[in-house]
């Protein structure tokens, strides 16, 4: 088989499978579940970050100093993302705040419609993993033709580590979309656009590999800084609204099986990837 045609069916299937098994998890789940299943996605989304992407980019990185650079960077600019996503939400002087005793956060103003603000903010976590998520999954496309041109057999066992790494994350998105206010059919487009990003990068990684294989510890760094940003800052601040003993011991719990599964994974696969 052509290398290139291997890197696209690769880059295809791993990301079709992917969103398919998340797709099924979301549409047999209950609306009432996904308020409580969120802590799973904040702890997959870590453990991705710190367990699989940061290591392989300090791994990759030839400058410790200029990746932590770049994660820093990384935060800042979603931090300026997401005030440019507040404004697009905001009409004047309507949405600014003035007092800080506001149940409604920093983009309601002086409206008292809770499911407005709730929308605008759950909408900004959706677009912020969205972008992370196709930062990842182009860099998923990179090595994965990496793997290919190397060797056919390492690009096969590549693509099946990459895909099953790739599926607690996309099962994370796919309920962080829906706990952000979209439609599962809308999620359901989203995660298969943001897959397409695998695709573009496996072929622009065919072509240009060398000039590409620099450029993977800054799209790694960016992706982890993205991802980090959404669960410390959009979606772990909604969790402490529930204050309950088991409330909380059943988000420390879903935390820690969302890291797990990262984790198991990353383990049995070890020794393949």
């Amino acid at each position: 088989m052509p290398t290139l045609l291997a890197i696209i069916l690769a880059s295809l299937l791993g990301g079709v499978l992917s969103v398919a098994f998340a797709a099924i998890v979301a549409l047999s789940a209950r609306a009432s579940w996904v308020p409580m299943l969120i802590s799973y996605a904040i702890g997959a989304l870590l453990g991705a970050v710190f367990l699989e992407i940061l290591p392989h980019a300090f791994e990759l990185t030839k400058n410790i100093e200029h990746m932590a650079a770049t994660i820093l960077f990384g935060i800042l600019l979603f931090f300026i993302l997401e005030k440019l996503v507040i404004w697009r939400h905001c009409h004047g002087h309507e949405c600014e705040v003035h007092t800080p005793d506001s149940d409604h956060g920093e983009h309601t103003g002086g409206h008292s419609h809770s499911a407005h603000a709730d929308h605008s903010d759950h909408g900004r976590s959706g677009i912020m993993i969205m972008v992370g998520d196709t930062f990842h999954n182009f860099v998923d496309g990179i090595i994965i033709a990496a793997a290919f041109m190397a060797d056919f057999q390492l690009g096969v066992v590549t693509s099946l580590a990459i895909i099953a790494h790739e599926i607690p994350q996309e099962v994370g998105d796919f309920l962080i979309l829906l706990h952000s206010g979209y439609t599962k059919r809308q999620a359901l487009i989203f995660n298969l656009l943001s897959s397409a990003a695998t695709i573009v990068g496996g072929v622009l990684g065919y072509f240009a590999l060398q000039s590409m294989q620099d450029w993977v510890p800054f799209v790694l760094g960016i992706a982890s800084a993205s991802m980090l940003y959404v669960a410390v800052a959009d979606l772990i601040p909604g969790l402490h609204k529930r204050t309950e003993l088991h409330a909380t011991v059943q988000q420390v719990t879903l935390i820690g099986l969302g890291i797990g599964s990262i984790g198991l994974i990353k383990f049995l696969l070890g020794d393949l990837a």
